[in-house]
């Protein structure tokens, strides 16, 4: 196996309505809480724990999910996750998401920071079944720098990659390198700090359920916000803005469209606050 700075495997599977743990391994710097229930759905929530309180400088993290069929679950993390100054190695995470037939999916993190000369590469690989559902979604904000500058990190660079039967249906592939790049220009940040992206797929999105949504966002908050359908059944969401509680909104009125488009019911509040 190769050497990772925290390692994470988990596997949930359905019992009579209730998403329960099939497996659960995890070692070094990478941790998970005990499922919680926060409605009677039965859907899991898992709470993903850094100890070392942030990234640095060679840091290799990897997780291993498995929603086996009729699962549901919910991903997320305890606080932001930080990335300091990479003066060597850049910080690499990656995540593999197997999710199975009529399984369901959303992953909620909190934003990532990244801080002065700090350098992280991200690749999230998703295996579905076509009848599975997934809302996916990342945050990346700019940390504090002596000089304060809003681009002072080196290098951010997220690839996400969706499999169907196999078949790659969705790539996805975001790159920040301020040192390359003039921050502001159109294509690039156009004069915001903060990025949002979200990623739904499920079977019965239609053109429809996009333009409603699209008509819910687009007078609702101070930043700019595209919406496209995929060439798979689902939308992806970007969002600019210059504060990470903006982009949360955003993301949190997606997320409660789809869940009330999908099951009829408002999802549950996480509870950090």
């Amino acid at each position: 196996m190769e050497e990772w700075t925290g390692l994470l495997q988990l596997a949930v599977a359905d019992r009579g309505g209730k998403t329960v743990p099939k497996s659960v391994y995890f070692q070094g710097a990478f941790k998970v809480m005990r499922p919680i229930y926060h409605s009677a759905s039965g859907q899991a929530c898992y709470y993903l724990l850094n100890p070392g309180g942030g990234y640095v400088d060679g840091d290799r993290y990897r997780m291993d999910i498995t929603a086996e069929k009729d699962s549901r679950l919910t991903l997320t993390t305890q606080s932001a996750t930080k990335v300091y100054r990479t003066p060597r190695n850049h910080v690499y995470q990656e995540a593999n998401f197997h999710l199975k037939g009529g399984s369901y999916l959303e992953y909620l993190p909190d934003a990532l920071i990244a801080y002065q000369q700090a350098r992280y590469t991200q690749k999230t690989i998703i295996r579905m079944d076509p009848t599975a559902t997934l809302f996916y979604s990342d945050i990346l904000t700019p940390g504090w720098s002596p000089e304060n500058r809003h681009f002072s990190y080196e290098q951010l660079r997220l690839v996400t990659e969706i499999y169907m039967d196999d078949e790659l249906v969705v790539f996805d592939h975001l790159k920040l390198q301020p040192a390359l790049h003039t921050m502001d220009a159109l294509g690039v940040m156009e004069g915001y700090t903060h990025v949002g992206t979200i990623l739904a797929v499920r079977e019965d999105i239609t053109q429809d359920v996009i333009n409603r949504l699209h008509e819910e966002l687009i007078t609702s908050y101070d930043c700019r916000i595209g919406i496209s359908r995929l060439s798979t059944a689902g939308f992806t969401v970007r969002i600019l803005a210059n504060q990470t509680q903006v982009v949360e909104r955003v993301i949190g009125q997606c997320h409660r469209f789809v869940s009330e488009e999908w099951f009829q019911e408002k999802p549950s509040f996480l509870r950090k606050y």
